[in-house]
């Protein structure tokens, strides 16, 4: 028997008896086929044919999902996806829309051609993990080895003057030698980067390795949005022009492929990376940019596309391997597809050459005669002035025994920690409103100016990510949002007004509404870029909205009240306003905004229960809040008392203990927070859930998303990480290489031996929609290919070998036929032939 769905199986108090409904019998073979496995599907008798799926059979979009895939299963019936469930809502509209789309019955779905992973021996895959740990362990020598000559250099001055002289050479000298080794290994380990294909795990896999985790670990990469980062890409082998601006952090890790014309803007989050992860093996293929292109928000550039002089790519979109935009064409979409909106929706303004010079002059003087010093001479006077450094660099032993090494640790910790937690967030209420002061909205300014530097600070300070997550999806995330410039002054309480990734442009130019509720991952977009000049607007988020996962909101956005804005779907520029409906996809169309399914627990949302459940989860978020106080603390502590332990040895092995305190520092992390994460578990696994934002056991599951784990980037691409993510529950097969993926319940999550998951792509087993929490399995058989930037909802199945494309979003409930290809926001099978990189022409 066909295991079922929580959810499906699940009913609601008041869900409709479709039994007792006026019934209206099917008129043609495909209405009755169609009708029967609907019926099975709902576990009941029958269905009517005229009947709404969601308004009156009381169906949602997972019992749909599961609908489908019983569909495609049957040789007899044209294939169905859930946008043709949305387009036509009822049995006879369904099978008449099927039957115009395909005028005779399609035979069973053709699986599109797929390169078989070809599974790599656990010697070499062994061999590969310890010569990364090798290279790590011999940058951190190296590392030890430079700060340990530097310190003792600049320990040796005498006076203010002398420290900061010192400091000033040891600081710019370190900085320049961070910044070119990356470069140089870069050129020595690779030369110049071709389109070619070879498999993971292997020599020249490990070469690419290592100069990936050089290029992001370079320092440059805090230089995006400013034109010394084009030079540091342009070093790195890129063919960029003139008056190119650049916001994305999401470096290419094959420059030499890259190609951007002048007065090109590429706005952030955005993916370029000239490479991609695809059944087991490396593909590297060019990204070519013309003169004058627009590059929008939360966008995906796989390998071999091309956008000509003039083009521009919306927000949310996708170019497919081989898609091509004609130049003075404008495209959005996942795969992108033609459009007339005008992205660009700023005029210029003056910014010459002398202007990007000036500015990335002045950002030099500042970081090598001001941040420098003050970083070097720091903490040197730290260690001078702190008795507990200072006393144990004079002492040649250690003694894990003595009450003064956990003293000392104790009081610097907490002094630096919760120190550091009150002015942060002091200066973060404080300085950005007097920089605001400057920055007037709806204003034109030229980039790279005072009103530009101004304009980065806020967005740099109001968006750190400590905050939020303390405060995320709690009632005192609205507090602290307020605090930082949102206009919430008609907001009303939740509890789950927020997540804990929530960003901005400006928070000053931020509004929602009263009873909206935002989950995680949200990018408020309300500056527009020209490649000369900005501009900040309010960007409106209405009333009684509820806000899905990864949704970037640009500022002019056509939604009003009572939306539901699905996950990672394209919110409209254009057309008429939507009020009281919900939009899915990317470019966006319309679906209910809710079902009858999906409101079982709407009475917890009003008067005195509400005031009671409120309360209630305030004071459990509140224990939440400080317990992962705690949490963080601890572990900045035992950091301090090895820091500490290490210092009273320093005298004597110097380097080598800095080398060591870098691999203990990144191995104690690793375990303490799996330590916590599964002890808040009781090591125990999750199960399915369908269950009310109210009920403890949601606050419960949000406590497990508050446990730290950016540490997992540090693993990306190495064997390691799928170690780690054993330790944490996955059940996760084989030699599985992970370049960058994010799983939400790691007990839910199932991955086949070979898989292979690129850079940003994330399952996740769970679902928030207004009051309700739902939660599912989600399972990826072996050989499967998760693209870059793709997501995975809950209680999806992909069979053996399946492909999903870059920035994809795989809806609940979907199962994918093994070898099958699928693609798209939201998901179907591609049945077009895949384009053929030229990185297959090339193998290596």
């Amino acid at each position: 028997m066909e295991e079922k769905s929580l959810d499906v199986l699940t009913p609601g108090p008041d869900e409709p008896a479709i039994g007792l409904r006026k019934y209206s019998g099917p008129e043609t073979g495909t209405e009755k086929d169609l009708a029967e496995v609907l019926a099975d599907v709902m576990d009941v008798e029958r269905v009517p044919i005229d009947s709404h799926f969601f308004d009156d059979l009381g169906a949602n979009s997972l019992v749909m999902a599961h609908f489908c895939a019983r569909v495609r299963k049957r040789a007899d019936l044209p294939s169905a996806s859930m946008k043709d469930i949305y387009r036509h809502p009822t049995i006879r509209s369904l099978a008449t829309g099927l039957a115009n789309a395909a005028p005779t019955p399609l035979g069973p779905s053709v699986p599109a051609p797929a390169e078989v992973v070809t599974p790599i021996g656990t010697v070499r895959y062994v061999l590969c993990g310890t010569l990364q740990f090798l290279i790590f362990l011999g940058y951190s020598f190296l590392a030890g080895l430079v700060a340990d000559r530097g310190y003792a250099w600049v320990s040796a001055s005498s006076g203010v003057v002398d420290i900061y002289l010192r400091s000033f050479v040891f600081g710019g000298v370190g900085f320049v030698g961070l910044c070119t080794f990356p470069i140089a290994a870069k050129w020595l380990l690779i030369g110049r980067w071709k389109s070619r294909e070879f498999p993971v795990w292997g020599l020249t896999y490990l070469r690419f390795w290592t100069v990936k985790v050089l290029i992001h670990a370079n320092p440059m990469v805090l230089f995006v949005g400013n034109p010394l980062y084009v030079l540091y890409l342009r070093a790195l082998g890129a063919r960029i022009g003139k008056g190119v601006t650049i916001l994305s952090r999401n470096v290419p890790v094959c420059p030499d492929l890259l190609t951007v014309g002048a007065g090109t803007v590429i706005r952030k989050d955005s993916f370029f990376l000239c490479y991609r992860a695809h059944a087991g093996r490396i593909q590297t293929g060019r990204v070519t940019l013309g003169r004058d292109v627009f590059i929008g928000e939360k966008t995906v550039l796989d390998i071999d596309t091309t956008m000509g002089d003039g083009a521009q790519l919306g927000h949310t979109s996708t170019l497919y391997s081989g898609q091509a935009v004609p130049g003075g064409q404008r495209w959005h979409g996942s795969p992108a597809q033609l459009t007339q909106h005008d992205y660009l929706r700023i005029g210029p303004a003056t910014c010459g050459t002398l202007r990007r010079a000036g500015f990335g002059l002045v950002t030099v003087l500042q970081l090598f005669f001001l941040y420098m010093p003050l970083a070097v001479g720091g903490v040197y006077m730290l260690v001078t002035l702190v008795p507990a450094l200072n006393n144990r660099l004079s002492q040649g032993t250690v003694d894990l025994t003595s009450p003064a090494l956990y003293i000392d640790a104790l009081v610097l910790s907490l002094l630096l920690f919760f120190g550091l937690v009150v002015v942060g967030l002091a200066a973060m209420f404080a300085v950005p409103r007097l920089l605001n002061l400057v920055v007037k909205p709806d204003k034109v300014y030229p980039l790279y100016g005072f009103h530009y530097s101004a304009h980065r600070a806020i967005g740099r300070m109001t968006n750190i990510k400590f905050f939020t997550w303390l405060f995320g999806d709690s009632s005192y995330i609205v507090h602290y949002l307020r605090g930082v410039g949102y206009d919430l002054s008609q907001v009303e309480q939740t509890g789950s007004n927020f997540g804990t990734e929530v960003q901005h442009e400006t928070p000053f130019m931020c509004s929602v509404g009263s009873g909206t509720m935002v989950a995680d991952g949200l990018s408020i977009i309300n500056a527009d870029y020209s490649s000369t000049s900005f501009r900040v607007s309010r960007a409106s988020i209405g009333a009684y909205n509820f806000l899905g996962n990864n949704i970037a909101y640009p500022s002019g956005a056509r939604t009003g009240e009572n939306c539901l804005l699905a996950t990672k779907v394209m919110v409209p520029l254009e057309g008429e306003m939507r009020e009281g409906v919900g939009l899915l996809g990317s470019p966006c169309f319309e679906i209910p905004r809710s079902v009858e399914r999906d409101s079982r627990f709407d009475h917890l949302r009003t008067g005195d229960e509400l005031r009671r459940s409120l309360a209630a989860k305030n004071r459990y978020n509140i224990r939440s809040m400080v317990f992962f106080l705690l949490v963080r603390w601890l572990h900045f502590f035992v950091l301090t008392m090895l820091g500490l332990a290490n210092a009273q040895l320093y005298d004597s092995y110097g380097h080598v203990l800095i080398a060591v305190f870098l691999v203990l520092s990144l191995g104690f992390t690793a375990v303490y927070f799996v330590l916590v994460e599964r002890g808040i578990a009781a090591f125990r696994t999750l199960r399915p859930q369908v269950c009310s934002i109210y009920d403890p056991y949601f606050w419960w599951h949000e406590r497990l998303w508050k446990v730290p784990d950016t540490y997992l980037n540090v693993f990306n691409g190495t064997p390691f990480k799928n170690v780690i993510w054993r330790m944490l529950g996955v059940r996760i097969g084989s030699r599985v290489f992970d370049d960058g993926c994010y799983m939400t319940e790691r007990t839910l999550t199932t991955v086949g031996n070979d898989c292979t998951l690129n850079a940003g792509s994330k399952i996740q087993c769970h679902s928030q929609e207004d009051g309700t929490f739902k939660s599912d399995r989600s399972t990826l058989e072996a050989g499967c290919t998760i693209g870059v930037g793709a997501h995975v909802h809950y209680g999806v199945t992909m069979g053996t070998g399946a492909v999903l494309a870059p920035d994809s979003f795989l809806m609940k409930g979907e199962e994918v036929p093994q070898h099958a290809r699928w693609g798209g926001n939201p998901a179907a099978e591609m049945r077009d032939a895949p384009n053929q990189p030229e990185a297959l022409t090339r193998k290596g």
